[in-house]
């Protein structure tokens, strides 16, 4: 059990990593919203009074997360077109081993990319004590799990690239503009201003900013925040467990 799972983790590293353009995809797509939109409300845009570049350096974070596990993700799909699929359910290995493999997998992407990132917040003014840095390591690995675990199980029950795309950018990419990791939105219409409690990237947002920024305005508290990041990492990861354990016909085409 353990070595199926250490092969599937390994397997999903090093696929990620010799894959030059998911890689760079991945890592340089954020960047440059990032540059691109701190650049351009520059001095315009203060969010409760701080530089945009250091209110959206946290956004970034729980981006590079996000686009990472939907890259990395999209290997499930691929795996099954490619017959690899189906050899690893006829084996006598666990079905939940199947899922925690591929999960633990693009979380490890994922938080090292966003650890990456997460080196160049001096640069932005950003204090990187490390009463800051071991907590905010602690809420990207939170979130890392919870987007990997959110991915696989769209993945798993997705038959074509293209349509998980459209799904990404139909559910994934309002999950994450509506957690006011682009910007404040505890004042928008009440509709948006409903659904960000329910949203669970909101959570994790949150987690992110009091844990980096020392505070998190507009936010529930880092308790509460922290509380929910670790609710959607166990129930995405439940969620990815659930759906590789169903056994259905399609599952062997």
């Amino acid at each position: 059990m353990k070595g199926a799972i250490y092969a599937l983790w390994h397997r999903e590293l090093v696929r990620f990593m010799r894959d030059r353009s998911r890689l760079t995809g991945s890592l340089m797509q954020p960047i440059i919203f990032y540059l691109m939109f701190s650049g351009a409300l520059y001095g315009s845009f203060k969010p409760y009074g701080m530089d945009y570049s250091v209110y959206f350096f946290t956004g970034t974070l729980a981006m590079i997360t996000m686009f990472t596990a939907i890259f990395s993700t999209i290997t499930v799909i691929e795996d099954r077109k490619e017959g690899f699929l189906q050899g690893v359910l006829i084996s006598p290995v666990p079905r939940s081993s199947i899922a925690l493999g591929k999960i633990l997998g693009s979380a490890t992407l994922s938080f090292g990319l966003a650890a990456i990132f997460l080196a160049l917040a001096p640069f932005t003014g950003i204090d990187m004590s490390w009463d800051r840095v071991l907590p905010t390591l602690g809420v990207l690995a939170l979130l890392s799990i919870a987007v990997a675990g959110l991915g696989f199980s769209l993945a798993w029950v997705m038959d074509s690239t293209a349509g998980y795309h459209g799904i990404m950018m139909l559910f994934l990419m309002p999950m994450l503009m509506m957690s006011g990791a682009f910007f404040p939105i505890e004042d928008a219409h009440w509709l948006i201003s409903w659904v960000r409690h329910v949203n669970p990237m909101t959570y994790g947002v949150g987690a992110l900013r009091h844990a980096l920024q020392g505070e998190a305005p507009g936010c529930p508290t880092f308790t509460v925040c922290l509380i929910g990041a670790a609710m959607f990492a166990v129930a995405m990861f439940a969620l990815g467990t659930f759906v590789v354990t169903r056994r259905r016909a399609r599952d062997a085409i």
